[in-house]
């Protein structure tokens, strides 16, 4: 156990020992993509009561956990991967139908978005016994909170999340394409050894705008903000750049300039209908951001005032 957490487990089991903990769950717990201590007490506690852990990689998991100090014999720990998660399921399923309480991990972040994990989800689902999540550290949000997208950013509005694109150069080409076409953000992950091929492909999206987040919550953390033709001579700038995982945001494709079309639209539908009704049906008309409508439905209210 390493001396900076040896009071974890304690202050978990004060935290949280009082909440409920069915038997014959499966508990869905984040973990840390880098710094532990983005552990949650919930999730300790949770790792401490429960009768397996399942996780990606047995040898890393038991690591992670001895740092906690919450030690579990191999005997209470299987292997659950891409390779081997449906018929781990079944065993873990069986397991639950006995009354354990099963953890499952993933190597780092929340499993089941871009790790393994769903189909052990949807296992037990099926099976009718309750799936439990506990939040934590996730590399998709952690990089969204620092992209600085407001809401009225894209006429869309939210973001996609894409992960990993194709490795071959032409499918990759042919990915990128796409996002070209996609107004909303999007959220990419690469692994350092193709880190230069997608960020030459990228720099097809010229100025669109890309946070890059490298070594998320690591020491070498490094978070920048470039257009798409940036990324590329960046990456060249300093070889320690193309080292570790990388999270990548691409910004929504910039609106365009209203031509007078959306400023007519919102004067004939704000003639016969309440501020909000014309405004919320223009932005779905038009594409146009509803902020953006709000405050010219306003503009044109008082225009019309006085």
């Amino acid at each position: 156990m390493s001396s900076t957490y040896a009071r974890a487990p304690s202050a978990a089991a004060d935290a949280a020992a009082g909440q409920d903990y069915p038997p014959g769950a499966l508990y869905v717990v984040a973990t840390p993509i880098g710094n532990l201590a983005d552990i949650t007490l919930r999730a300790l506690h949770v790792l401490a009561l429960a009768d397996t852990v399942a996780c990606e990689d047995t040898r890393h998991t038991q690591a992670l956990l001895r740092a906690y100090g919450i030690d579990k014999p191999a005997a209470q720990l299987l292997a659950v991967h891409e390779h081997n998660e449906t018929q781990a399921a079944e065993e873990l399923v069986r397991r639950m139908g006995q009354g354990q309480r099963v953890a499952y991990v993933s190597d780092a972040g929340t499993p089941a978005i871009s790790d393994p994990g769903a189909r052990l989800v949807a296992a037990t689902q099926a099976a009718a016994l309750p799936v439990v999540p506990l939040p934590g550290a996730s590399s998709v949000t952690t990089a969204l909170s620092v992209a600085g997208i407001a809401a009225d950013d894209s006429a869309a509005g939210g973001f996609v999340f894409v992960g990993f694109l194709p490795s071959k150069a032409g499918e990759r080409a042919t990915a990128v394409a796409a996002l070209a076409q996609q107004p909303r953000a999007v959220v990419l992950l690469e692994a350092p050894h193709r880190i230069e091929a997608l960020a030459d492909a990228l720099a097809v999206l010229g100025h669109r705008a890309l946070t890059v987040g490298r070594e998320l919550t690591k020491q070498f953390e490094q978070i920048v903000q470039l257009p798409a033709t940036g990324f590329a001579p960046w990456l060249a700038g300093d070889p320690n750049r193309r080292r570790g995982e990388f999270v990548l945001v691409l910004h929504p494709a910039p609106v365009a300039a209203d031509s007078g079309q959306d400023t007519r639209v919102l004067q004939l539908l704000l003639a016969e209908l309440p501020l909000k009704t014309a405004v919320r049906l223009a932005a779905e008309i038009t594409g146009a951001a509803r902020n953006g409508l709000y405050e010219a439905a306003l503009n044109l209210k008082k225009s019309a005032l006085d």
